[in-house]
């Protein structure tokens, strides 16, 4: 291919047959890939050694509480929708140390923890985390940046894939997070799938994309390609299998905060932090201190933690949210109302993980809906909940 077609926005196609060779592209380049693989009967983000390590012809089954693993019937390699972790922990680790504190005669000594330096190539990203990781940048970069976050963001390439399906539980259409995905990427793809023919439409989106195109044995898109790839975006769409009506929500969730209709609506809330742990956007952390026994090393840890448990927001002797009530309530508001005060932008992408890893299958999208339903509403809570 002439390097004239190896530039920022070109879109291009890659063979099925040549995909194996992207792996060797990114390892000589010093990447670690990671990308969608099974374990435990799900499809999770780990190291790839070889494209053979992806889902091959699985898809995933989602519902409220409910997740399971099928084959498809063909060979599609990123033929599933999203498992239940998200790749915020690749750039915000659940465990980090912070430093350690050695005493000696001599004193007492601080050794601040190195940043891992690992170079990852996260392969396979999905619209709903692409527009996670950007609302995390919010949080962890700007006046008090995470060095240790924004280092592994600027370090990684992303290699996006435009969903060629819709879950039971996604609802990003109606947020406007997906399933297309316009920026944050340095490579995108859409598998185009039929019974002649695999290949992958390729777009490059920055310096790093051209990079590792130009290593790749691609050739020029066509506009038959082209049209294919909007029709699949389409579909996808079509298939939604989750809404949610944000006119007016933030206004309504701030002056409903007081209606009975919360305690009805998360009275099976088990505060098992599942919701928290599974969302790409959650960021709530807490630190710890260990000593060794002898008292002669110490060390600062920062780990992730969930508004949902009740020490959270303990002060003194007692928790500001001592209920199960109080304490999904406030995750809601968060996600849709103080997040945007705070952001301009709600903290929720319409992925749908909290749905489908609620044990009990509380469905946020019901619950605003609820909500919007019994304000100023004549009826009863129980003639108004579904």
């Amino acid at each position: 291919m002439r390097p004239e077609n190896i530039q920022i926005g070109k879109k291009l196609i890659l063979q099925r047959s040549d995909f194996s060779k992207l792996f060797i592209v990114l390892k000589d380049l010093g990447y670690t890939i990671i990308g969608p693989t099974i374990h435990n009967n799900a499809i999770v983000y780990d190291k790839l050694n070889s494209f053979e390590d992806l889902p091959i012809g699985i898809t995933d089954v989602q519902g409220p509480g409910y997740y399971r693993l099928e084959k498809r019937g063909d060979q599609s390699f990123f033929g599933y929708n999203v498992g239940p972790q998200s790749w915020k922990k690749y750039i915000y680790p659940s465990h980090e140390k912070l430093w350690s504190a050695y005493r000696s005669k001599n004193g007492i000594t601080f050794q601040e923890e190195k940043i891992d330096s690992t170079k990852y190539a996260f392969l396979g990203l999905r619209a709903c985390d692409i527009s996670a990781m950007a609302l995390l940048d919010k949080v962890f970069i700007g006046q008090y940046t995470n060095q240790s976050y924004y280092k592994r963001r600027i370090n990684s390439l992303y290699i996006a894939v435009h969903c060629g399906q819709a879950g039971n539980t996604c609802f990003c259409s109606s947020m406007g997070t997906g399933p297309r995905i316009t920026n944050g990427y340095d490579i995108l793809l859409t598998e185009i799938l039929k019974s002649n023919e695999h290949k992958f439409l390729l777009e490059i989106g920055t310096d790093k994309g051209v990079t590792v195109a130009s290593g790749l044995p691609l050739e020029v898109a066509s506009e038959e390609d082209i049209m294919e790839s909007e029709k699949i975006i389409s579909r996808t769409i079509s298939m939604m299998g989750r809404s949610i009506n944000i006119e007016n929500i933030h206004d309504i969730l701030l002056n409903n905060i007081n209606s009975d209709i919360w305690n009805h609506i998360s009275q099976r809330c088990l505060s098992c932090t599942n919701c928290t742990m599974v969302c790409p956007t959650c960021f709530c952390s807490t630190t710890e201190e260990f000593s060794s026994l002898n008292g002669e090393i110490a060390e600062k840890w920062i780990r992730w933690d969930s508004c949902f448990n009740s020490a959270f927001t303990q002060l003194g002797k007692t928790s500001v949210r001592k209920s199960p009530v109080s304490r999904y309530r406030q995750w809601l508001m968060h996600k849709l109302v103080y997040w945007y005060d705070q952001f301009s932008t709600m903290g929720c992408v319409g992925c749908g993980r909290c749905i489908t890893w609620c044990p009990v299958g509380i469905d946020l999208t019901e619950v605003v809906e609820n909500i919007r339903n019994y304000q100023n509403s004549s009826k009863k809570i129980e003639e108004v909940i579904r």
